[in-house]
Order: C-alpha cells, then sequence, then structure tokens
C-alpha cells in the first residue's frame, strides 16, 4: 500500500484555513529541524503547542506531555518522531478535537497511514510542512 497524499491545492487551503498547530517531538534545541520549522510556522502566524514529555516550554509556549493534555480544537497535528512512533500517535489523535494529521518530511507509516484513514481523517506523509507552506502561499 502507499500512502497518498492530499494535492498540492488541498494542502495549501489546509494551511490557510488552519490556525493551531500541535507539534509532536517539538524540541527546544535552535539546532533541531523540529524547533526551526516550527518558529517559521509560528512567524508566519500559527499557534504552536509544543507536544513533548521532556520539555517544558519551546518558542516561548508551555509544553503539553501529550496531545490529550490540549485543550480545544487543533486543526493540524505536525509529527517530528520517528515512524515506528506513528501507530502509537495516531491512536492519540484519534481521541482528540483534531482535524488533519501530518507526518514530517522522511516519516511515514502505512500501519498509521490506513488507521486515520479508515477513520475519515487527512493524513499527510513525508512532507514538510513549511516547503508546503512556502509553495502555497
Amino acid at each position: 500500500m502507499m500512502v497518498e497524499n492530499p494535492s498540492l491545492e488541498e494542502l495549501g487551503a489546509l494551511l490557510k484555513k488552519a490556525k493551531r498547530i500541535a507539534v509532536v517531538g517539538l524540541s527546544n534545541n535552535p539546532e533541531r529541524t523540529s524547533y526551526q520549522i516550527s518558529k517559521a510556522m509560528q512567524d508566519a502566524g500559527y499557534d504552536i503547542i509544543p507536544v513533548n514529555p521532556t520539555v517544558d516550554e519551546v518558542l516561548g509556549v508551555k509544553a503539553v506531555k501529550t496531545l490529550k493534555e490540549i485543550e480545544g480544537h487543533v486543526d493540524i497535528v505536525n509529527v517530528f518522531r520517528r515512524s515506528e512512533f506513528l501507530p502509537q500517535i495516531a491512536k492519540e489523535f484519534d481521541e482528540i478535537d483534531a482535524d488533519v494529521f501530518w507526518a514530517q518530511q522522511g516519516v511515514v507509516n502505512e500501519e498509521a497511514y490506513k488507521f486515520l484513514k479508515d477513520r475519515g481523517y487527512t493524513v499527510v506523509m513525508d512532507l514538510c510542512i513549511k516547503v508546503i507552506h512556502a509553495l502555497t502561499r
């Protein structure tokens, strides 16, 4: 089975509509990709919610340990964890009020993809949210 992402037009529409992005695995180390990409998205006007049990805050925002600790609606869950962690994160995603599951470039898991698609979610895998944002502005 192949992972099929929405079209560039659809991704652009998702990003234009989105306000809150929860970032799973967001590091507080400015050298890390997760930090750099999340900072760029924050600078572009998105609310970033760090989801990482090992940090207190990132980019001036208090971190939560799990997706379930987030109050209110989340537009996009952007995942910076290794591919083998996606099925667990997908299950947690299914238990919160969120629209789009977005796994960062290089991160793909067919089991998680199928789990989420079977439940009607929009799923993006192996694409950089910052690159897509730049391409669709």
